[in-house]
């Protein structure tokens, strides 16, 4: 796997050597995952504490804050987040909790001026800043400075809204490798939330390999892409995985200097730990996996375009987005059939073989991040 991303010349390049050897990139070794590290209630804990918690995260892309006074709430790592954009621009992260008692001020996503608390009214600035306590005088003595909001450190780059709630504040060397995915002109579309009964990395696991396209996809992806014909690229703990449409044969004619990747293939961005964006020609979608439990992950979906907002635009966005639903049911099938199968005890681990290099990159960083927190 690379340092670096390649560029479109160099990936078409690969790809078309591949359909032609009937190759795809291979990893350096085959990787052993205990099936215990997906049904361990010690080792979930460890991956929310040591590494969710303390690894900056994408919350959600810069379009879901589109005007001041926008925010977003949901659980991060089992922790309520809200995130806010102030009248500067400036996006802040925060704990969702009250000062006072605790409750949680907003829920979903909107927009106001302040944050008010229904229990008892006490209100809050987009800075987080406690501005109002009615009857303050119940409270003698009372320095409103501390009690604002708990911040948790926030930075916005490449189009998403990254946060790190214990640890050193990002970013970091992983958001700073990172390309920009969503431009200025890009739109929130749609946000869909599921649950579903599967260990978070077993999800993350079927985003990262291409060998179970024709047998998991057969009516779906299959008919339009290669099986286990992929490129694979890491850069930091994230990866990139390549999966090339049939039509890119349509590149060879092509002269190699011309020619460009959209439209030809979907790639798959994995954000360290815990978020997927995958590009198609109308649309990105940012999944992010949120674990519930050891047998239990929320994603949360975020659908993103940048083609018109008009009639036309936003039926290709629609049937977009209604083609890769139906491959990501099957997916998410599949994980949850694996999550069954881990009661049979059959396999004491899992073998990720060569053609499933970026799972490997995956564990291999997670099991690192582990150790050293």
């Amino acid at each position: 796997m690379s340092a670096t991303l390649a560029d479109d010349r160099t990936i078409v390049e690969r790809i078309l050597n591949h359909i032609d050897h009937k190759s795809t990139d291979l990893s350096s070794g085959v990787w052993h995952e205990p099936v215990d590290h997906y049904v361990s209630q010690a080792r979930f804990s460890a991956e929310i504490n040591r590494v969710l918690r303390r690894t900056p995260t994408p919350f959600c892309p810069s379009a879901a804050l589109p005007d001041a006074g926008s925010y977003l709430a949901r659980d991060a790592a089992l922790v309520p987040i809200v995130a806010m954009r102030d009248s500067d621009g400036t996006v802040r992260a925060f704990r969702n909790a009250c000062r006072h008692r605790g409750v949680q001020l907003v829920e979903g996503s909107g927009c106001k001026k302040a944050l008010t608390c229904r229990y008892h009214a006490w209100t809050y600035g987009l800075d987080g800043r406690l501005r109002g306590i009615p009857d303050e005088h119940g409270f003698p003595g009372i320095d409103k400075n501390s009690y604002g909001l708990i911040p948790v450190a926030t930075v916005e780059k490449h189009g998403m809204i990254f946060v790190t709630q214990d640890g050193p504040e990002a970013p970091d060397a992983d958001i700073a490798s990172m390309p920009d995915l969503f431009g200025s002109g890009w739109r929130l579309f749609t946000t869909v939330e599921q649950e579903f009964a599967a260990n978070w990395k077993i999800v993350a696991e079927g985003f990262l390999e291409g060998y179970h396209i024709r047998s998991t996809h057969q009516d779906t992806f299959y008919p339009l892409q290669y099986d286990n014909i992929n490129v694979i690229e890491a850069f930091g703990r994230n990866s990139r995985i390549s999966f090339p449409y049939r039509r890119i044969e349509k590149l060879r004619s092509v002269a190699p200097a011309e020619r460009r990747t959209a439209g030809m293939l979907t790639q798959v961005y994995h954000i360290f730990p815990n978020v997927m964006i995958a590009t198609f020609p109308t649309n990105t979608i940012m999944t992010v996996l949120e674990p519930l439990a050891v047998d239990r992950t929320r994603l949360v979906t975020y659908t993103l375009s940048n083609l018109t907002e008009d009639r036309e635009g936003r039926a290709a966005i629609s049937q977009g987005r209604d083609f890769v639903t139906a491959g990501a049911a099957e997916d998410r099938d599949m994980a949850c059939a694996a999550q069954r199968g881990l009661a049979s005890k059959a396999n004491h681990v899992f073998t990720f073989g060569l053609f499933e290099g970026a799972i490997r990159h995956f564990h291999q960083n997670l099991e690192a991040a582990i150790a050293i927190a």
